[in-house]
């Protein structure tokens, strides 16, 4: 089991945005079904208020403390189920795509000794509460693995790494938010071109799972999936085990 992340870190908000929206839009139905009238007379029309507003309010404020559950505990414990696929050496060259705060990235390089794990990311804002290099960079220090990790601002469509460079490539939540199809195609095709052969890629996400399997089965990758915790993991993440022919 991959060690506790240290005191002092900070591994973000995933979505904030998304987040609060939940909260606030749950209240207010909750706060409208509580306090409006039962029944609400529009013309010959007459709306039961408390199932129109309770049963959403209920529903969106489960989702928004699932989503919490994720970011106070769930995503640590869907890093160790990444991390665990893959039979550790620890003198691997890691890639981890979307790095965001360092998460994964932090946890993969506590696996290596002589290895060293490089984070790529391009620190939005809107992806996760407080993203920046220098957010990364300290938590880093603060698990006391920087020495063993390099961090590159560039989008995962425009990777430049030498091919076949990574034994082990990691990403969580990350391409889904390549809007446009052919630019997530070309994210897939560097990560299939810098992964060695023999190399495991590691591609968590909520969507687009099988467009990711897809593309990497059509260019000869031996391609498995598992599903994280239903309970843990919000929304339900999957991640697709690519690997590359020795």
């Amino acid at each position: 089991m991959s060690p506790t992340h240290a005191p002092g870190t900070d591994y973000g908000v995933d979505a904030p945005a998304v987040m609060r929206n939940l909260f606030l839009i749950g209240f207010a139905c909750l706060l409208a079904g509580l306090l409006l009238p039962p029944v609400l007379h529009l013309g010959p029309v007459a709306l039961e208020t408390r199932p129109m507003f309770l049963w959403p309010a209920a529903f969106l404020i489960g989702e928004a403390l699932l989503f919490l559950l994720y970011v106070k505990y769930g995503k640590f414990r869907h890093r160790d189920f990444i991390l665990r696929m893959h039979t550790w050496r620890g003198d691997e060259q890691v890639l981890d795509v979307g790095c965001g705060r360092g998460l994964l990235l932090a946890g993969a390089a506590k696996k290596l000794t002589t290895g060293h794990a490089t984070g790529i990311d391009i620190w939005s804002t809107e992806d996760m509460g407080g993203n920046a290099e220098a957010a990364t960079l300290h938590n880093l220090q603060l698990e006391g693995i920087a020495d063993r990790c390099t961090l590159v601002s560039v989008p995962a469509q425009d990777i430049t790494f030498p091919k076949e460079s990574f034994d082990v490539i990691v990403s969580n939540l990350c391409l889904h938010n390549i809007y446009s199809k052919s630019h997530r195609t070309y994210a897939l095709n560097h990560i299939v071109r810098v992964l060695k052969p023999g190399g495991i890629a590691l591609i968590s996400d909520y969507k687009l799972t099988s467009e990711y399997a897809d593309y990497f089965h059509r260019n000869g990758l031996e391609v498995t999936a598992k599903r994280g915790s239903f309970l843990t993991t919000f929304p339900p993440l999957k991640v697709v085990i690519a690997r590359k022919p020795a």
